[in-house]
């Protein structure tokens, strides 16, 4: 097997330790040479400048945990050139299994060209990324405390998710606190209440009236505490990510066009992709890397399954929620598509094709730094013109009726 890199390197990182095998090709002859570092910040500097010396250019290393990164940042510093390998790629055959023999291992699929390398991106996406991905952990946590007051309220037979839509709304808050205060006489909390709000007084009363002790008033004010840390911690996240929106503010505007996109799902989109797509060669490409597309599961010339492919959280569930939102927008090339899907295949593989279809539109606007262009609800119609005119004639042939076609006058 031809040789592409005659000098590298192959890394097995832990927590606390880095295992590198040096590879080198001279003449024919393969020699290796074996060392372990430490992954404090003075052990890792001893590795780039041994690895210097070895006059590596190459440097192969598993995407394990959070672990990879330190020694990323350190070796990206310097001359070699670092690929980062999904370790489901690279594993090792089965047999003596060893921190030396998975760096071994990986210097000889590096020198060989048979490691695929995973995106990582630029310093200032990383960063978009990391905060966003925060945000939306902080957001799940405030929909779990949520839950949790309305489990308290509940266990005091206070009906109030009920008759409001949001209990923590301006009326809702108003009688929780009233609540941890002491007040109990549902008179007076429903006189708290907003002056648009659609339940009745003696409806809001009814669902006021309950037990209340001073158990769930201390867990309604921890719940409530925590809730009010989080969304200043949202907040907080907010002010961050708009201080770094500067390197991607042009391609968010354009992303955020497409129906079911807002600002804020556009800068999720973009710091998961980022801005360059000439790393995928394809949209198909894209697409398969954020698990939108069929996994090949085939055997015997059967298919066994169809599913979705298995990806991270952030981009497909992301994604997901944008083309549930864009099937909302009437007239719609978006919504005509998951309307025309649903009827054959079902709700859940429509709305996974509309999302490709905005991940694929997304693709071509940042690759091109193009606008983002409605084809408008009467696409598919104006596609297959013709079958739908013969399929309907046949269609009331069959009901009984003599058709005769005339196009109308322009």
């Amino acid at each position: 097997m031809e040789v592409l890199h005659a000098h590298c390197a192959g890394l097995d990182v832990h927590k606390g330790s880095v295992v590198a095998c040096v590879r080198h090709m001279v003449e024919g002859k393969v020699t290796t040479g074996v060392r372990t570092f430490m992954t404090t910040t003075r052990e890792l500097m001893a590795l780039s400048e041994w690895l210097s010396v070895e006059g590596v250019t190459h440097v192969a290393m598993e995407a394990t945990g959070v672990y990879w990164k330190p020694v990323w940042h350190i070796l990206s510093d310097g001359e070699v050139a670092l690929v980062l390998a999904n370790a489901a790629h690279v594993k090792n055959v089965p047999g003596r299994k060893t921190d030396v023999n998975d760096a071994a291992w990986l210097a000889d699929l590096m020198a060989h060209g048979l490691i695929r390398p995973s995106f990582v991106p630029e310093e200032p996406t990383q960063q978009m990324r990391d905060l966003l991905r925060t945000r939306k952990q902080f957001v799940g946590e405030r929909s779990s405390h949520t839950q949790r007051i309305q489990k308290t309220l509940e266990d005091a037979n206070i009906k109030l998710d009920s008759v409001i839509s949001d209990i923590l709304g301006v009326s809702g808050r108003r009688m929780i606190e009233a609540l941890i205060a002491g007040q109990t006489d549902p008179e007076a909390l429903a006189a708290l209440a907003h002056e648009r709000i659609h339940a009745t007084r003696a409806e809001l009363e009814a669902s006021l009236r309950g037990r209340v002790t001073a158990h769930h008033r201390f867990l309604l004010r921890l719940h409530m505490n925590h809730l009010d840390a989080l969304n200043a911690a949202i907040a907080g996240i907010d002010q961050e990510v708009d201080g770094k929106l500067e390197p991607f503010r042009g391609a968010i505007a354009r992303l955020s066009t497409i129906p079911g996109l807002s600002d804020l799902s556009a800068a999720v989109l973009v710091s998961e992709i980022g801005l360059d797509m000439s790393r995928f060669p394809r949209e198909g490409n894209l697409i398969s890397w954020a698990g939108l597309c069929p996994r090949s599961d085939e055997s015997a010339g059967k298919r066994r399954s169809n599913r979705m492919k298995k990806s991270t959280r952030w981009l497909k569930t992301t994604l997901i929620q944008c083309a549930w939102a864009a099937t909302r927008k009437k007239g719609s090339y978006l919504q005509a598509q998951y309307l025309r899907l649903r009827s054959r295949r079902g709700a859940k593989k429509a709305i996974g094709a509309v999302a490709a279809s905005i991940l694929t539109a997304a693709y071509y606007m940042l690759k091109n730094a193009t606008p983002y262009q409605e084809p408008g609800a009467n696409y598919f119609d104006n596609r297959t013109k013709g079958k739908q005119v013969l399929r309907l004639v046949n269609r009331l042939r069959n009901l009984g009726f003599a058709v005769q076609i005339t196009p109308m006058e322009a």
